[in-house]
């Protein structure tokens, strides 16, 4: 049977009506709710991709960085009654972590915090190392992280524990070759760099050719490190092997490596393991000797551990990124880095400008 032409008239201008609608309207989810709104209300600008509002997105951002995405799921729904998926948290936090190195690539001042000197003199410390995550496509994968600090951020608390009040922090999942260009970016117009590594020559070969005129400092802990597995292997006595350990590395720490070199040498070794270690040792204090002039440094008033590099890597990286179970994928492992850096630089603003931008 045929319809009457004023029911296919009524019929034609419904569907008319529901396609006009939707191409005005919009369904948005909020930190309040979902709604459908207009595409010109100021709630859905920017939710092409996502049909998230701008504040939503930044607190999936701010959740994403800090606990597993389920659980920012669970905090978002228990806090502010907001329904949406730890998948979602995960593209959104993906998405905009993502826009963070072509935009430090591009030299966009607005995304690239700086660390504060209080005048030329003031030391800038620079700290990089690796740590291992692990990712679906290639299993174990070193992540570079750098730390940059003035000086005068570090604070005493006790005399034998001090604080850094403010750091920037860059992070590169890949090549020193891309890691060093976007850790320079943080490090432009700044005075006096000092850099402090341990013996991996990647970190030295870049001072060396990019900051020859910077102070370049061997981790006093890792040069004590090698007298130690020396001794491990060739004294039993733990009592010997301690009186040893601790008067050569005040010979270190008073620049008497000449010293400790020429009674290293003169030391007959017991064993095969001893030999080798002696070996290691020696070739190790010969090759970074100019950077271990602990008692100089001291005297300058200069750091000489990587401490804060290696507390970093727990509480920038590791915290929120080597939870049991966790698998990356590259392109997702870069992002979250990203995020933790910003939040951790205190630059958490630089990352909604993004969102606000994008």
């Amino acid at each position: 049977m045929s319809c009457p032409a004023s029911l296919r008239l009524n019929l034609f201008t419904m569907v008319r009506h529901q396609r006009r609608k939707a191409a005005i309207q919009k369904k948005v989810l909020t930190s309040l709710g979902r709604f459908e709104l207009s595409k010109k209300h100021t709630l859905a600008q920017g939710t092409e991709k996502f049909a998230v509002s701008e504040k939503l997105r930044k607190l999936c951002c701010l959740t994403g960085q800090a606990t597993v995405y389920s659980q920012a799921s669970e905090l978002l729904d228990k806090v502010g009654g907001i329904e949406i998926s730890g998948m979602q948290i995960k593209r959104i936090c993906t998405h905009y972590g993502s826009l963070i190195d072509p935009l430090v690539k591009a030299d966009c001042g607005q995304v690239i915090p700086k660390p504060v000197q209080k005048d030329k003199q003031d030391p800038l410390y620079v700290m990089v190392d690796g740590a291992m995550i692990f990712t679906r496509e290639d299993k174990w994968r070193e992540l570079k992280l750098g730390r940059v600090f003035a000086g005068s951020q570090v604070v005493s608390l006790t005399d034998s524990r001090r604080e850094t009040r403010q750091s920037v922090y860059v992070s590169h999942l890949g090549s020193v070759n891309d890691f060093f260009p976007k850790l320079e970016r943080h490090l432009v117009g700044s005075h006096r760099k000092v850099i402090i590594g341990d013996g991996a020559k990647w970190i030295w070969n870049w001072a060396e050719d990019n900051y020859p005129a910077a102070q370049q400092i061997l981790d006093f802990y890792h040069a004590k490190e090698k007298l130690v597995l020396f001794a491990r292997h060739q004294w039993k006595c733990e009592q010997q092997r301690r009186e040893w350990i601790e008067e050569h590395s005040d010979q270190l720490l008073n620049n008497e490596l000449e010293n400790v070199l020429s009674d290293i040498k003169s030391i007959r070794t017991t064993n095969p393991e001893a030999k080798l270690a002696k070996q290691k040792l020696l070739a190790y204090y010969l090759e970074h000797d100019d950077r271990m002039q602990y008692k100089t440094y001291r005297e300058q008033g200069l750091m000489i551990g990587s401490g804060p590099i290696e507390a970093a890597h727990r509480s920038v990286i590791q915290q929120r990124m080597k939870l049991s179970g966790q698998k990356w994928s590259l392109v997702g492992a870069q992002a979250m880095a990203n995020l933790r850096c910003y939040k951790c630089s205190g630059a958490w603003g630089m990352v909604e400008k993004i969102v606000e931008a994008a």
